[in-house]
């Protein structure tokens, strides 16, 4: 089995460009995020079962998923966050540990995903976990940037998801990601050396 690094860390962290940076090295990557997304889109194999769930207010006339009516729900009612993981979470693990069989034997791979901390399960499948970090100012500054929410609805995200304490405590290794984005290359070119090692010591035991 490939080396896996899990790649993981809060909104507007910075996780999108240091993936980048590991495929501009050829760094094959499975991306729960993505996934999330395909299970959601019209046509989802998640929306049958998030519909009968939560009824049509939170499908979009094109038969995706609403995305802000089911950001409301969610963080008005943790039951219903609950109904949601439980419909999407094994969907996901299931299509991420295929995804993850279809690339074969590879040097190592990241699987990126966004939640790892809070769902615990994670780590026994990976070998290293990658922490992208940043203060929480920051990211709230990038996702206001990126998208239309609001300080407030930035912060009650940051609030749901991991704290940040928690995340660098499971963390194997922290990219840390305050300043300009073009800065993270040359940390990225760092670990990528560091997990062709781990990876090539760990088929060498294995052999």
């Amino acid at each position: 089995m490939s080396f896996v690094v899990g790649l993981t860390g809060g909104i507007g962290s910075g996780k999108s460009a240091v993936t980048r940076c590991f495929a501009d090295l050829g760094v094959p990557q499975v991306d729960t995020d993505v996934i999330a997304h395909a299970l959601t889109a019209a046509g989802g194999t998640a929306m049958p079962a998030i519909c009968a769930a939560f009824g049509d207010a939170v499908v979009q006339a094109d038969g995706a998923l609403d995305r802000a009516a089911m950001r409301r729900i969610v963080f008005a009612d943790r039951g219903a966050r609950a109904r949601l993981e439980s419909i999407l979470h094994p969907r996901i693990r299931s299509e991420s540990s295929a995804r993850v069989a279809a690339l074969g034997e590879v040097p190592y791979l990241l699987l990126v995903v966004p939640l790892l901390v809070e769902s615990g399960g994670w780590r026994s499948r990976v070998d290293r976990v990658l922490v992208v970090d940043c203060a929480e100012e920051t990211q709230i500054a990038r996702v206001i940037a990126r998208s239309a929410l609001s300080a407030d609805e930035v912060r009650a995200i940051i609030a749901a998801q991991a704290s940040r304490a928690r995340r660098l405590a499971a963390a194997d290794d922290v990219l840390h990601n305050d300043g300009d984005l073009a800065e993270i290359a040359p940390r990225v070119a760092t670990l990528h050396r560091r997990y062709l090692e781990l990876a090539g010591a760990k088929l060498a035991a294995e052999r």
